[in-house]
């Protein structure tokens, strides 16, 4: 449960927090890690408000384009706040986060679409479990041209039919921003259980799934077609095959040198079959002479999970992938270089989309893995 907020609105009910009334700690120590990306030749600056910052954030840098996302409040007049004066609902903030983008590479328009995926804009009370004021929803413009993108969206989405309530989520003219604690910056990653068990009982996933995932396998926080939440088994035996519904859901093994990629040689990314999380690249594809689909090392690190298997009286390692859960195959320590590691798949966990379809199946990031 999120710690801090026990003791003000983020109440669940008994079940779920019993037993886990952790006590509040001190600030991490964070210090934010310098981008990998190229200096761009421009940035940009959005603010939005989404409810709990710790998820937004989570949200916003999972997108391309986007450099940088800070936590903070923002939207009342109360100068410096700290985390406790804004939870307790009296200085007119919200909990925000400040998006550093770069416009040559994501429009705002593109981060207002991401921005609205990720919230509920009809609820004025707060975000799903998190209830009060400083929870509430808001686009922040800093410009005119800004007001002018967020105010089309709103109404676009309005017209669109998507929710049955209006939407009431302000655009509002940006005040300050106040950075939060550095106790709050990366939350998800320097605190990765409590988030995770946070946000897994928060309500935000099931709410997005059943508004947004069950239309389209596209998702459009990162334009490369993940699913926040694992589909319905019921559904998952219409959409897929028997052996991919066996591979994916029931750990089973498909046959070596009778399977769709072991010896496919066309350039393009792998992806998990049932969400569309990117998992491998052709450029990191080799022949291991297993007869499986085999690479050196994933696209996506943080799009797998790894578990201890001590199936066939040994133990292995078991890729996963994060959002589907879907079982993939294992990685072994006796692949070549630069890794010295064989991720050793099934095909039937995948889809293979080729380079000249990356751009229309919504992961044209990817497309400069393979310019020359």
């Amino acid at each position: 449960m999120r710690a801090l907020r026990l003791s003000a609105v983020c109440i669940l009910s008994a079940a779920l927090i019993s037993g886990l009334l952790w006590a509040r700690e001190g600030s991490s120590g964070y210090k934010r890690e310098e981008s990998e990306m190229a200096t761009p030749k421009r940035t940009a600056k959005a603010v939005f408000a989404g409810g709990c910052f710790w998820c937004v954030e989570a949200d916003f840098k999972k997108v391309e384009g986007v450099i940088d996302v800070v936590s903070g409040y923002t939207g009342g007049d109360e100068a410096n706040p700290t985390y406790d004066q804004v939870s307790s609902g009296q200085t007119g903030h919200v909990e925000a986060v400040e998006v550093l983008y770069d416009p040559d590479r994501i429009s705002y328009s593109e981060l207002l679409d991401v921005f609205w995926r990720h919230v509920d804009p009809t609820d004025a009370g707060g975000q799903f479990v998190d209830r009060g004021p400083q929870y509430r929803t808001a686009v922040f413009y800093l410009d005119e041209e800004q007001k002018r993108l967020a105010e089309e969206s709103k109404e676009t989405l309005s017209r669109s039919g998507r929710f049955d309530e209006p939407i009431v989520t302000p655009i509002l003219e940006a005040k300050t921003f106040y950075p939060a604690e550095d106790y709050h910056q990366d939350y998800y990653k320097t605190h990765g259980m409590r988030y995770k068990f946070y946000r897994m009982n928060s309500g935000r996933d099931a709410f997005l799934e059943k508004t947004w995932c069950g239309e389209s396998p596209r998702e459009a926080s990162d334009k490369a077609g993940e699913c926040a939440v694992r589909t319905s088994e019921e559904a998952l035996r219409k959409r897929l095959t028997p052996l991919q519904y066996e591979v994916t859901q029931e750990e089973g093994t498909e046959p070596p040198f009778k399977n769709k990629y072991w010896d496919n040689k066309r350039e393009g990314i792998y992806v998990d079959v049932v969400s569309g999380e990117p998992l491998f690249s052709s450029r990191d594809k080799y022949d291991s002479g297993t007869g499986w689909p085999s690479f050196t090392r994933p696209l996506e690190p943080e799009n797998l999970v790894e578990r201890e298997d001590r199936k066939l009286f040994s133990v292995r390692t078991e890729v996963r992938s994060r959002e589907a859960d879907s079982h993939l195959g294992h990685v072994f320590e006796d692949g070549p270089a630069p890794t010295g590691l064989r991720y050793c798949m099934n095909s039937a966990a995948m889809r293979f989309i080729p380079k000249e379809d990356l751009e229309k199946e919504g992961y044209g990031r990817y497309l400069s893995l393979f310019e020359e």
